[in-house]
């Protein structure tokens, strides 16, 4: 129930990443609840909020998943960057490179200071650059595929381990070539009829669990 309502809170505000809370009543709420993430420009136009929602609700979808190395599909299981490459082409349509190292290098540097949601973390857990990469959902936590005999799951990237191996941040662009598209899709959540309604309620969801601390009234 809590990884729900933390999904529901992280989705609603990765639709508000570039959004300006002078423009946007539902970026007005979630600043003021500390709950909007602070984007950096980049080089060309970037994944949009509503695509990088999309992908976090269908990467955490594919929680439990199994570890294969080489494997990019649910049948097969997926290592680290075929999970990578898997969600950003059924959730988002575009086409990221297969192997970690390429991954990086298609994609767009950013200060780890300006991570939002959907952006990718890269981590030295090989003794070589960027040998381990995940997707960043929010709240210091990034979702990925670990390693042999263990499954897709939700981290803290405070974790002293993956502290230490850290090895940058980047941004997907939008302008990637759009892959052939797959049959094989995880199950979304439907978009909420009113955004800033279900901001709303998701945020007092969270507050009754203990996820965020209560307003004052």
């Amino acid at each position: 129930m809590l990884n729900k309502l933390l999904l529901l809170c992280l989705a609603l505000t990765a639709f508000a990443v570039h959004a300006s809370p002078e423009q946007d009543p539902l970026a007005a709420l979630l600043a003021s609840r500390g709950l909007l993430p602070v984007s950096t420009p980049v080089s060309g136009p970037s994944v949009s909020p509503d695509q990088a929602s999309k992908l976090l609700m269908t990467a955490l979808g594919f929680s439990g998943s199994t570890y294969r190395m080489g494997g990019t599909s649910v049948e097969t299981g997926f290592d680290c960057s075929g999970f990578v490459q898997h969600m950003y082409r059924d959730a988002v349509g575009l086409k990221l490179p297969r192997d970690t190292a390429s991954q990086a290098a298609a994609t767009q540097p950013i200060d780890a200071a300006h991570l939002a949601p959907g952006d990718l973390v890269f981590f030295n857990t090989q003794r070589r650059a960027h040998s381990h990469v995940g997707i960043y959902v929010g709240d210091g936590k990034f979702i990925h595929a670990p390693r042999t005999g263990e499954k897709v799951r939700l981290e803290s990237m405070n974790a002293r381990y993956w502290q230490q191996r850290f090895d940058g941040a980047r941004r997907v662009l939008s302008g990637l070539k759009p892959p052939v598209p797959s049959a094989i899709a995880a199950p979304l959540m439907p978009p909420p009829s009113s955004p800033t309604e279900a901001a709303e309620s998701a945020i007092a969801a969270a507050e009754r669990a203990g996820l965020l601390p209560r307003r004052s009234r």
